[in-house]
Formats: structure tokens, sequence, C-alpha cells
């Protein structure tokens, strides 16, 4: 184990590292998301890069960040089938998304995910609503990137 920093780092030194953490881990979880037939060892690095991310989003970022945070461990849980887990963060993810009144594109992929964990169930109701909630707002995600992202999780989704 390695021993710990014989000084007490300050407020702003803590902060500053989370800044510089919270994208490495959520990027190193994409990597992981994007990498064909992962381990059990990769899969459980997986789980923890996305919840570290979320807990440092949480610790320094505004609220699009912790709503995409959340939506990331919501992603990660479907892929690995922990279906509650997440349904739990795409909820807390579209939670965040309204109570802030986030852009288009975070509250549409925050629906995307609610769908995607009720596909995992078989639970047609709430799927079928959060996909065509996610839909409306695809006309209103102004970036043409953007759109084409959420627009291909939700064609993959109905493709399933």
């Amino acid at each position: 184990m390695t021993e710990p920093l014989n000084t007490t780092p300050s407020d702003e030194e803590l902060k500053n590292w989370e800044r510089a953490l919270a994208p490495r881990a959520f990027n190193r979880t994409w990597e992981l998301l994007d990498a064909d037939g992962l381990t059990r060892e990769q899969e459980e690095e997986m789980l923890a890069a996305t919840l570290a991310q979320r807990y440092l989003w949480y610790r320094v970022g505004d609220a699009r960040n912790r709503a995409i945070a959340d939506w990331q461990v919501s992603r990660v849980a479907a892929v690995l089938g922990y279906a509650d887990l997440a349904r739990r963060f795409g909820e807390r993810s579209l939670e965040v998304s309204i109570e802030n009144a986030l852009d288009p594109f975070v509250t549409g992929f925050a629906h995307e995910a609610i769908a995607r964990a009720a596909a995992d169930v078989d639970d047609v109701e709430t799927f079928t609503e959060n996909v065509a909630a996610a839909r409306a707002l695809l006309a209103e995600v102004e970036d043409d990137e953007d759109r084409d992202l959420l627009a291909a999780d939700l064609a993959e989704m109905s493709e399933e």
C-alpha cells in the first residue's frame, strides 16, 4: 500500500486535484465503455472509475457536470447488468437536468438513461415514455454532433 502524504494539502490544492481527476476518471470510463470483451477486472475498474468521476464532479462541477456524471454511472450500470442502479442514476440525472433547466442534449440523455434501464427489466411503459421524451428533445438540440449522438443511442435502443 502506498504511504499517505506527509503533509495535509490545502482546500485549494484538493479542489485543483479534484478538477484534474474528475475528467480523467470520466474519460477512463469511456475508454472502457468503448472497449470490446472486458475482463472482470476491467468491468470493476469501469464501475470504480465512473463512481469516482461522479464523486469528483459533485465536489467541483456545475449542474451540467453532475447530470452528465449521473448519466455515465447509469450507462455503466446498464452495461454491467445493474438495472436498478442504472435507473436510480438515470432518474438522478433527469432530476438535476430539470431542477437546473439544463439544455435539451443533457436532458434528452437523462431520458435515454431511464429508458435504457427500463429496457433491461422489460418495463415497456417507462421505456416508451422516456424514449418519446428524448426524441421530442432532439429537435431542440442545437449542435449537430450532439443531436446525432443522442439520435444514434435512441436508434440503437429501438433496434434491441
